[in-house]
């Protein structure tokens, strides 16, 4: 089958080539999916898990990409829940061969049925920017109506999911990033928009919720706006600040089939989107990823039709 392949961390993007590769094995509890669409997260490049597997072996030549859409054609040995030919999104395990192929084998668990009347790629531009929002919005968070939730970042693939779904909570949203995120950040449902220009942390005041993407500076500017009591979450790292009264987390996304589901509803009845840029063929993927998206959106990879 034909798969993007990485071998070299230090090449980055630029080391990401197309290459035949053998057709993936369906494991205990797995299934195998035909790959329909596909999303990468250049920043996978830099864990772990893309270049050793969960023993710490090298795994190279790896196939990135964790996010998929596409059709269910065999099931592994006990696995339940899942049927030969069914539409089904979510996304690949981090130690194992991803979804920038033709094939993938993917744990049954991390997948969810895709309603027929939601698209692969809008599909294949959701799981982990979704259930990363999910996650940390009503697990770690503990999101209320009528909170006023801090997002950093809020023009990108997981800010604007957490702006969309807090702000559906019955939460007041603010985003904060750079100036020529502001419509994006409007389309998101932000209820006010700074600028991280000058001293943008008083103008945003206090809030009950911190999201944190960014990390840096940023987040631990981010953090010192919660109020005691409040919560900040992070997907960046560690708080390297604790606070008396303040609630901090950091977390990795899992998969989970009922948030998927939840996700999906909310697509399906206009209460959440993704934005998505470039759409491109499996060929075209390695050159798409080095030349960027020009912040459209999320680059998708269109693998097969159907």
């Amino acid at each position: 089958m034909k798969a993007i392949t990485v071998v070299d961390k230090a090449q980055g993007v630029a080391g990401m080539t197309l290459t035949q590769r053998p057709e993936p094995h369906a494991a205990e509890n797995d299934v195998i999916v035909e790959v329909r669409a596909a999303g990468f997260t250049p920043g996978e490049l830099d864990w772990p898990a893309t270049w050793a597997d969960r023993a710490g072996r090298d795994r190279t030549p790896s196939i990135p990409g964790h996010e998929l859409a596409g059709v269910v054609t065999q099931l592994g040995y006990g696995t339940t829940g899942l049927t030969v030919g069914q539409r089904v999104f979510g996304f690949a395990d981090w130690a194992r061969d991803g979804s920038l192929a033709e094939q993938v084998a993917v744990e049954a668990r991390n997948l969810a049925p895709l309603p027929a009347d939601i698209d692969v790629v809008t599909a294949a531009s959701l799981p982990i920017s979704g259930l990363t929002a999910w996650q940390g919005l009503f697990e770690h968070g503990r999101l209320q109506a009528g909170q006023t939730v801090v997002v950093n970042g809020v023009a990108g693939g997981v800010g604007s999911v957490v702006a969309q779904l807090a702000a559906g909570e019955g939460a007041f949203v603010v985003g904060i990033g750079r100036p020529a995120h502001r419509q994006r950040a409007t389309e998101a449902g932000v209820h006010r928009f700074v600028e991280t220009t000058g001293d943008w942390s008083q103008a945003v005041g206090e809030a009950d919720l911190v999201f944190d993407v960014i990390g840096g500076e940023i987040g631990a500017r981010s953090a010192g706006l919660v109020r005691d009591g409040g919560t900040f979450v992070t997907i960046v790292e560690p708080p390297p600040v604790q606070r008396p009264g303040v609630t901090a987390a950091f977390f990795v996304v899992e998969p989970e089939r009922r948030q998927l589901d939840e996700l999906a509803q909310r697509v399906r009845d206009g209460r959440l989107r993704t934005f998505v840029g470039d759409v491109v063929s499996l060929d075209d993927a390695a050159g798409a990823f080095l030349n960027g998206s020009g912040g459209n959106g999320k680059t998708i990879v269109r693998v097969s039709e159907g």
